[in-house]
């Protein structure tokens, strides 16, 4: 599955800190822009992968599963 998101990056003193607005609380930061992007994508997918387990918890066994893709 493929996820876009837009990062904000903006410099705090020594650190750049980054936040996507599509994804409340999806926050990094890093030395570097690249480190924060990557600490940002980290939070992403770790957000992502909670909020899919959370969302799949108390489904009945019979009810129909299945992947819908999004362009």
């Amino acid at each position: 599955m493929r996820n876009e998101f837009t990062a904000v990056i903006e410099r705090d003193g020594e650190w750049f800190v980054g936040w996507t607005p599509e994804l409340p609380g999806a926050n990094g930061q890093g030395a570097t822009v690249d480190e924060c992007r990557e600490n940002l994508a980290a939070a992403i997918s770790l957000i992502l992968e909670d909020r899919r387990e959370d969302g799949l918890r108390g489904v009945p066994p019979d009810a129909i599963q299945e992947v819908v893709r999004v362009a």
